[in-house]
């Protein structure tokens, strides 16, 4: 036991400490003209929309490498450097050749590509092709949790599988999130032995992804990243035959069979079970695709810990480099350069690195920065290094993630995906109070966004994540921040318009980065690393 002169001088000295902090927090402050210099520069057509694998996304990185060696970040790439190098494959679909004929009592019906479906190129051969009865799979979602069997009595093995879009009202949002994602509803019917798969809208589901603007990136790769076998990851060979149709389509199809897709919608709208089965035709399905191999790079930089302890876990602050690119064969403005979606998010990662390397007291958890590659192409940056981390992978703490925070009005509340289930939602709302700013749930819950951006990976690694974005109000008496997201997701969102013509607010985006520097120090000082919820689903499901 201590003398009490010597608790005495403890008790001082971490009075001391602990004011120190505090005046550090407070005095360190986001520069709005730092975040507009970096956004300007990102978002410039010379980096032609800095696709994944470009020479304008690395020109996009090797900015991103210097200013975190301005500010004296540690590099934690690859071999010392800055840079981990993601191996890519890409794929495009030969537009020419897909084709999509059903096939029924009634006759064969050839369908249109663009008009009656859509359809990607494959990442693991070059010809594909299948031919099979089709069988009607509901959502083609399994949850044991919910008490949810698309699969229960059904044989689709050899079979081509239709299922839904999205999932039912009824499920949990998150938890539903994953559930529905299309890489999910892959695994799924590959595991039950499909040799492809068709989905069809619902009414909600083409409400929040309408077909037409699908075909607006029919021109834009899909890729994967590599292992070091040279196997592209989380493929399903025997599921390559994989197309979306339209609602006109769907109605096509369902009109041969003894199943009617109105009254599917009807079951759909009541929540009520769904009728699965054989649907009495067969499809024929085929496509060419051309595939090449090619890399990219996550930026990687670290503001090391003070504890001697503590340094040697990682708090990960996310935010993607990559966006569309640029589409040749779009006439008029064809880039897509992503200055919200994602130039905004790695502004505000660089800003908040900058205040932690000018701050007089140090985090005492180690934070890594990380500017991360190919989101857009499936989370593939996230993933490559959530699975492939330049630190311990037991090391790493949490994720906070930022995505296309929209920094166009004076906002009052933030949305944060996935706090509900763990302890950063406590670590959150400390960063926030202060600040005199508020949590909101995810406000579209339909979008499923808690699986669609890179925080999801690390969650898949049994890390606790949030995705971070500016919320629906404003300081602003009649600034309807509600309506700006509205108008943003409707008219710029994956388009040319996302440029720099947008009216940022860049005493928004300062205080964006604020949060984000105090929600660090909240996560990398506190005495316990954030833990999942008792119970949570995430949590038991991905815990490592």
């Amino acid at each position: 036991m201590q003398k009490p002169s010597s608790i005495l001088a403890a008790g001082l000295l971490a009075l001391a400490a602990a004011a120190a902090h505090a005046q550090d927090a407070n005095s360190v402050r986001a520069d709005k003209n730092m975040i507009k210099a970096h956004l300007s520069f990102l978002a410039d057509d010379l980096l032609e929309g800095r696709e994944t694998g470009s020479r304008g996304y690395d020109i996009a990185a090797h900015y991103v490498t210097t200013q975190f060696l301005q500010y004296g970040l540690a590099p934690k790439g690859d071999k010392g450097g800055f840079l981990q190098r993601v191996p890519l494959r890409a794929t495009r679909l030969v537009q020419e050749s897909p084709l999509l004929e059903l096939s029924g009592k009634g006759g064969t019906e050839k369908l249109a590509y663009l008009d009656d479906y859509m359809t990607g190129g494959s990442l693991l051969e070059d010809q594909s092709a299948a031919a099979a009865p089709l069988v009607f799979a509901g959502y083609g979602i399994e949850a044991d949790r919910l008490k949810h069997h698309d699969y229960a009595g059904l044989d689709v093995k050899g079979k081509i599988v239709v299922v839904l879009a999205g999932k039912p009202r009824s499920f949990p949002t998150e938890e539903g999130a994953h559930f529905s994602s299309s890489e999910q509803k892959r695994e799924l019917a590959a595991r039950h032995g499909a040799v492809g798969m068709i989905t069809i809208p619902t009414p909600a589901s083409e409400k929040a992804f309408p077909f037409a603007r699908a075909k607006e990136y029919r021109y834009i790769p899909t890729m994967a990243w590599v292992d070091g076998k040279g196997v592209a990851a989380h493929q399903q060979p025997t599921l390559q035959n994989r197309y979306t149709l339209s609602m006109p389509a769907a109605h096509k199809l369902f009109a041969q069979s003894k199943m009617k897709l109105d009254s599917i919608y009807e079951l759909v709208a009541a929540e009520k079970p769904l009728p699965r089965g054989e649907l009495d035709l067969s499809a024929r399905m085929a496509s060419q695709s051309t595939r090449s191999d090619l890399a990219s790079s996550n930026v990687v930089g670290m503001i090391e810990g003070s504890d001697p302890k503590l340094k040697h876990e990682y708090v990960v602050f996310s935010a993607h480099l990559d966006h569309l690119g640029q589409v040749k064969e779009k006439s008029g403005d064809n880039i897509f350069n992503g200055a919200m979606d994602n130039a905004s998010g790695v502004a505000t990662l660089i800003e908040t690195a900058r205040l932690f390397s000018q701050g007089q007291v140090k985090p005492k958890r180690s934070i890594l920065f990380v500017a991360v590659t190919g989101e857009e192409k499936g989370l593939l940056g996230a993933d490559y290094f959530a699975s492939n981390p330049t630190v311990p992978a037991r090391a790493i703490v949490a994720n906070v993630n930022l995505d296309m925070p929209l920094l166009t009005f004076d906002f009052k509340n933030v949305m944060a995906f996935g706090a509900e289930h763990s302890s950063l939602k406590g670590n959150l709302q400390r960063a926030l109070k202060p600040m005199n700013l508020e949590l909101i749930p995810d406000p579209w819950p339909e979008q499923g966004l808690f699986t669609r951006s890179d925080h999801y990976m690390f969650v898949r690694q049994g890390i606790p994540s949030i995705f971070l974005a500016t919320g629906m109000a404003s300081f602003q008496k009649g600034e309807d921040g509600a309506k700006q997201w509205e108008h943003f997701l409707s008219t710029n969102y994956h388009q040319p318009s996302d440029d720099l013509n947008l009216p940022f607010n860049f005493d928004a985006a300062a205080r964006f980065a604020q949060l984000n520097y105090n929600i660090a120090l909240e996560i990398a000082n506190a005495a316990e690393k954030p833990t999942w919820n008792k119970g949570d689903f995430f949590g038991d499901t991905f815990r490592k």
